[in-house]
């Protein structure tokens, strides 16, 4: 019998296949399609799904094969143009999605596993603590499933999970080409005009996306995209080599429940929204992140069966967060010429004031996500549990899924490596002449616990088993 079977060869697929078998778990993964899909939708990786990328081995290649971003710039009327630098703490990579799935697909196989293609599942139940599914022919057991299999999935409608939300009005339209002009590189830039809202970014390679909204009457050909480009974005771009122009729709929507019993939803299966921002394929990541090192602590023995029931509501939490913040942008890019305006003076002054960027990009980054409402005032200086770990802590070493333990300042230092001795457990430490005290990172770059006393410090041991 499998541990865990995987339906979905998608990118969420694949990096949970590749994420438990680094843990010495068996997997079998299974998907309806003939072979990879060739479309691209998602091409901006954010920093917390570059570190799932990092924690299952692939990271470096996509920043060979992927374009850094090194700014958001906002194009508004009247030639006025603001420009938020990402820093390192923000940084995103350009990445089409396809060359993504290919990364993890090639690490999966170095991995010893194998996708099965042609695999269409058509039953799931569970019996006593075994998944039964039928998958074309055969039927699989195994002890855990994870449905990655996107968001019309077959599983949760074969395990009667309801999908509430609605459809996103109007439709996207999305292509690529080679382009001639003087467009900053290493930008995505968003050119928000009383005509409409565009998006361009230039990729490694020469090519470069163009998307934004569209009438749903609107014609599908070269002479629209141009049309488009000419109306709303910026003068003198010329375009070339112009390759397939399609468009998509998009829904508002979280599943009723993202587990049910031995059975766990991930990436679109479990949430959609709209495509603003570039959250899509980075909240699904931050699934796999969530669930791969508690589901194999389990199998494995490390951690107990109760942590799993933890995965649900952390998971809709971050997706009811994702999903209002996209609501918010899109409305704004979608307002007609007066609201635009009035859109366009908000812009200028949160650049003035620096909120574009302390406030506007770490939230596109994800670095706001959090698991719990409210921060601990007596550690101010130190990030609250629940809260994603601040980019001045050192990053995760290599290798298994593993609370790391952090002392900032030496005070604590002493104790803290007992401690880590004792639990077998990291430790590093963090020079600060402003911050004191402890904080427990879990395997999925979240913080457990933070404080400054030995009486917190003690507390740790309970939180690692």
């Amino acid at each position: 019998m499998t541990p865990v079977v995987i339906v979905g060869a998608g990118p969420c697929g694949l990096a949970a296949a590749c994420a438990l078998r680094q843990q010495g778990i068996g997997v079998r993964l299974l998907d309806s399609a003939a072979g990879p899909g060739q479309g691209s939708r998602a091409v901006l990786l954010w920093p917390p799904a570059l570190e799932v990328l990092r924690a299952v081995g692939v990271a470096d290649q996509a920043r060979q094969e992927g374009l850094p971003v090194k700014a958001l710039t906002y194009h508004l009327t009247g030639g006025r143009r603001l420009r938020s630098e990402l820093g390192s703490a923000n940084a995103a990579l350009l990445l089409p999605q396809q060359h993504t799935t290919r990364l993890l697909a090639e690490r999966f196989a170095a991995l010893g596993g194998r996708i099965e293609w042609s695999t269409q599942v058509s039953e799931v139940h569970t019996v006593r603590e075994t998944v039964v599914v039928r998958a074309g022919t055969t039927l699989v057991e195994a002890d855990w499933l994870i449905a990655a299999d996107g968001v019309r999935s077959t599983v949760r409608d074969l395990l009667g999970i309801e999908f509430p939300g609605a459809a996103v009005p109007g439709r996207y339209l999305i292509t690529e080409a080679a382009i001639d002009g003087d467009l900053e590189i290493g930008a995505v830039h968003y050119f928000l005009r009383p005509a409409g809202s565009l998006v361009i970014a230039p990729m490694r390679g020469g090519r470069t996306r163009i998307s934004g909204p569209v009438a749903e009457d609107t014609p599908l050909t070269p002479e629209t995209v141009r049309l488009l480009v000419d109306e709303r974005g910026p003068a003198g771009l010329g375009i070339r080599e112009l390759g397939p122009v399609t468009s998509f729709s998009s829904q508002e929507r979280v599943a009723s429940a993202l587990c049910q019993g031995r059975c766990f939803l991930v990436g679109d299966a479990a949430h959609t929204h709209s495509p603003i921002g570039g959250q899509g394929l980075n909240l699904g990541l931050q699934d796999v992140h969530n669930l791969a090192w508690k589901l194999g602590g389990v199998i494995t023995g490390r951690l107990t069966p109760a942590v799993l029931d933890t995965y649900d509501t952390e998971r809709r939490q971050a997706a009811t967060q994702v999903l209002g913040n996209t609501r918010r942008a899109l409305r704004m890019f979608l307002l007609g010429p007066v609201g635009a305006r009035v859109r366009n003076t908000a812009w200028r002054a949160l650049e003035s004031t620096g909120a574009l960027r302390t406030w506007f990009t770490p939230l596109l980054a994800g670095r706001r996500a959090r698991y719990t409402a409210g921060t601990d005032r007596r550690h101010w200086l130190l990030p609250a549990e629940g809260t994603r770990a601040p980019h001045w802590l050192p990053d995760p070493p290599l290798g298994p899924p593993t609370f790391r333990l952090i002392t900032v300042g030496s005070r604590l230092t002493r104790p803290a490596e007992e401690l880590a001795h004792r639990r077998s457990l990291p430790h590093q430490r963090v020079n600060s002449r402003f911050r004191t005290g402890f904080v427990l990172v879990r395997p999925d770059g979240f913080i457990a616990r933070s404080g400054v006393t030995r009486s917190e410090l003690d507390s740790v041991a309970e939180l690692t088993c």
